[in-house]
């Protein structure tokens, strides 16, 4: 992955790169997307919460590119993909503005039911881990504390699973 390539990410992976200290790396050696559901999903939770982290709405206006998602788009994706319906609102939507992209673009996300989405719409060789763009972005003192989800490991363990239950298709 190069300085400056697209990287669409959900929800879970803002909310880790702020937990674990590498937003900050990660935005500045990328130009990170996502769409306006899951700024709206990084915002919402009990604050009260043990754990709970808190997510900017600066940082968010500020270090990532925002798109807006139409019905017409989550539409689109439910044609390509009649499985999306299982998909957590954020990562429906971020999948449907996938589909509209022409240029080349990375995702990063750490749920397994995203990841058996964006295997069947082929786009296993686009995923990457947050650990993956945190080394990238000189960032790996970080990683300390990265739950397991978001590693390369984790990632390419649900990959091959999901390749694998496809058939390999």
């Amino acid at each position: 992955m190069k300085p400056e390539q697209v990287v669409l990410v959900d929800t879970n992976i803002i909310i880790e790169a702020v937990r674990i200290v590498c937003w900050s790396a990660v935005t500045a050696h990328f130009r990170i997307a996502t769409v306006a559901k899951c700024c709206e999903e990084a915002h919402t939770g009990d604050r009260r919460r043990r754990g709970y982290v808190e997510v900017s709405e600066k940082d968010l206006q500020t270090r990532l590119t925002v798109h807006h998602v139409t019905d017409t788009d989550l539409a689109h994706l439910a044609l390509r993909d009649t499985e999306s319906f299982r998909l957590d609102p954020g990562e429906r939507h971020l999948w449907a503005h996938a589909l509209q992209r022409e240029d080349e673009w990375f995702a990063c996300c750490c749920d397994h039911a995203a990841v058996n989405a964006a295997v069947r719409l082929g786009w296993q060789d686009r995923l990457v881990s947050l650990e993956e763009l945190a080394n990238h972005a000189g960032a790996a003192t970080s990683l300390k504390r990265l739950k397991r989800q978001f590693t390369k490991v984790r990632l390419s363990e649900w990959v091959t699973a999901s390749l694998l239950e496809g058939g390999l298709s």
